[in-house]
């Protein structure tokens, strides 16, 4: 509102106020009737739209109507938010009467309307609006005799920034700006300290301030590559045979027949070993590990005898569990929560989990006609376990109690690749014969058991896909001409495609804003999924057969295919496999043909001064040692 549209309000309404207060008169302006004559102020309902009065030709002042007369209706109007009175007027149509700049229409005869009994309140409502005009150029929307709990729920619906512009409106708008009830909420739906409750906290607000700026800080470290790298210890004579990682804790399995465990949660790297339940047999004569899975709880580790053991991370080093098939385990499956394990072994899938009582039983057994490939666990399924296995072309639903189900079924498109959903599941199918129509990612809703929709039509054939950890109504995927793809499952289209990697995707992951790819040269790359560029790269020997991040951390595993290559044992004579290359630490060396697994840590706080990096800790047993400014290719020994 202008500062002179203002001060002409305020005097027409105290005009009409004395006009009710007294029978005060006021001289006319010149040119409006004879001279001398004077005339009562006349009310703001009876103003025209350029500023006259509307009077009848006898001179008699006009009436508005009862509906619309008074400063008490135009100020209820106002403050149930009607048309400011200082509002431009319409645009007049052609004909119709005239009102020159300071000219007066003619006036209508009516008898005076009688004073209004509610003039004494109008009076008090007059005060105050004048008093919050003088304050703030909009009325508020509610008053402060609104309840405050009914206030705060209001706010409620405002984000942060929202609620920082209204506390600075007043002082009773900033307390309930500042509510800890409020900041609370917001700290719980960004995922801030989500185990907590009120009562932790005396100051929310700034505890949300302090999560932002640490989670600025992450996001500019995995940008600039800000942090430090460590390489987990590996056995000499020892390959790597597979590698799970859960919130931090990392599980792997070797040709030895040992299982290792790491927490890169804390700088203490030591491995401990995971003791096998095997039968009498002599050390060194464990079989391979095939697969290794990890949770919150549980390590679950299957061997090329079909020997699976299970090993609680509360207990200790002995297994809790072990069962045998009588043919090699082509895939394991682990529940993201509880303690549900699912095999496929030959043509048969097995669920085992512990009863109510504690003790370990199979909780449904499935006879498939195909081998099968790809298994996985439906997060969040309620009291019985459900399995979605892909065996070549099939795709099984396996629930617990019932029956098994078929999925999909296309004959001559094998399925490439699985990943699941607590809703739905995806998968990639691979289009053989005369009628190509391209390699497509099917999905599938759980409940209902239809294809939903599907997804891309390349020549390549996808090799990985995440579904599980992608954002919501994302999904990304990895393909063998080696490009990543994420799609928008709303509308079925790519939102943006990376030339990402020179021998096919191998392992993929993405969050809200980054992507982490993994190929089959050994390239691990880090894409701005916005932008769509390259924010750095790191280089292994072997695929990258596992991927796994948070907001600060990142594990990767490099994976031989070959599980018995030359130069691999201890004692392999060959002296080429053993040569160092000084200042080529990415060739020649006997332990990148076993496999290596990198934890990358971007947390600034967790580096504090008294902490030692592991470079600096080194027992003075291993062969070379990283970080992001140092590569050494020297022995410490000789340091």
């Amino acid at each position: 509102m202008a500062e002179a549209g203002l001060d002409e309000f305020r005097r027409r309404w105290r005009e009409e106020l004395a006009l009710r207060e007294g029978p005060a008169k006021r001289r006319r302006r010149s040119g409006e009737g004879p001279a001398g004559a004077a005339r009562e102020p006349e009310p703001v309902s009876q103003w025209g739209s350029c500023g006259a009065v509307r009077a009848a030709p006898g001179g008699a002042p006009a009436q508005p109507p009862r509906a619309a007369q008074g400063y008490f209706e135009l100020a209820k109007s106002l403050l149930e938010g009607g048309e400011c009175p200082l509002a431009p007027p319409p645009p007049r149509t052609a004909g119709g009467p005239s009102c020159p700049s300071g000219g007066r229409v003619p006036q209508t005869p009516e008898a005076p309307q009688p004073e209004h009994p509610e003039s004494a309140g109008g009076d008090r409502l007059l005060e105050q609006l004048i008093r919050d005009l003088n304050e703030i150029n909009e009325i508020p929307f509610f008053d402060i005799q609104l309840p405050y709990e009914l206030a705060l729920k209001i706010f409620q619906y405002l984000g942060r920034t929202e609620l920082g512009r209204c506390a600075q409106v007043s002082r009773t708008w900033k307390v309930l700006a500042e509510d800890e009830v409020l900041w609370y909420t917001l700290c719980q739906q960004e995922g801030y300290l989500p185990e907590t409750s009120i009562s932790d906290c005396s100051c929310w607000k700034l505890v949300f301030q302090e999560s932002r700026a640490k989670e600025h800080t992450l996001r500019t470290n995995w940008k600039n590559r800000n942090g430090a790298v460590s390489q987990l210890q590996y056995e000499l004579g020892k390959v790597l045979c597979d590698v799970h990682s859960c919130d931090g804790v990392v599980i792997a399995g070797y040709t030895s027949g040992d299982v290792r465990l790491w927490d890169t949660r804390t700088w203490d790297y030591t491995a401990p070993i995971l003791e096998p339940m095997h039968g009498a047999a002599e050390p060194g004569s464990q079989p391979h590990v095939s697969f290794v899975r990890i949770n919150n709880s549980l390590a679950v580790a299957a061997y090329e005898d079909g020997t699976v053991n299970v090993w609680s991370l509360m207990i200790g080093r002995d297994p809790v569990h072990c069962y045998q098939h009588n043919l090699r385990i082509q895939a394991l499956a682990l529940s993201l929560e509880g303690a549900t394990i699912a095999t496929a072994s030959g043509f048969e899938v097995r669920m085992e989990c512990p009863s109510e009582k504690g003790y370990w039983e199979t909780a449904a057994h499935f006879e498939v006609q195909k081998m099968v490939s790809f298994l996985h666990l439906i997060p969040d399924a309620g009291g019985h376990p459900v399995a979605v296995a892909a065996a070549e072309d099939v795709v099984y639903l396996l629930k617990a109690e019932n029956p098994s189900r078929v999925l999909h079924s296309v004959y001559g498109q094998p399925v490439t690749c699985l990943d699941v959903s607590s809703k739905e599941a995806a998968f990639g199918v691979k289009s053989l014969g005369w009628m190509n129509e391209g390699n497509k990612i099917l999905l599938y809703s759980l409940q209902t058991s239809q294809c939903l929709t599907t997804l891309g039509s390349s020549l390549g054939d996808f090799t990985c896909v995440n579904l599980r950890n992608s954002p919501p109504h994302l999904l990304v995927a990895g393909n063998k001409d080696r490009r990543v793809r994420v799609y928008d499952l709303r509308n079925s289209m790519s939102m943006c495609s990376l030339y990402a990697h020179q021998l096919g995707v191998s392992a993929v992951q993405m969050d809200d804003w980054k992507i982490v790819s993994g190929g089959e040269e050994g390239l691990v790359c880090v894409w701005d999924q916005r932008m769509g560029n390259k924010l750095w790269e790191m280089h292994a020997r072997h695929p990258v057969r596992h991927i796994w991040f948070d907001t600060h951390s990142l594990i990767t595993a490099n994976i031989p295919d070959e599980k018995s290559p030359r130069g691999a044992s201890i004692l392999d004579d060959d002296l080429t496999a053993h040569r160092r290359s000084v200042g080529q630490p990415d060739q020649g060396r006997a332990y990148w043909h076993r496999g290596i697994i990198y934890a990358y840590e971007f947390s600034m706080d967790q580096l504090a001064p008294e902490s030692i990096l592991p470079i600096c800790r080194s027992s003075y047993d291993e062969v070379a040692g990283y970080n992001y400014n140092i590569g050494l290719a020297v022995p410490y020994d000789n340091i």
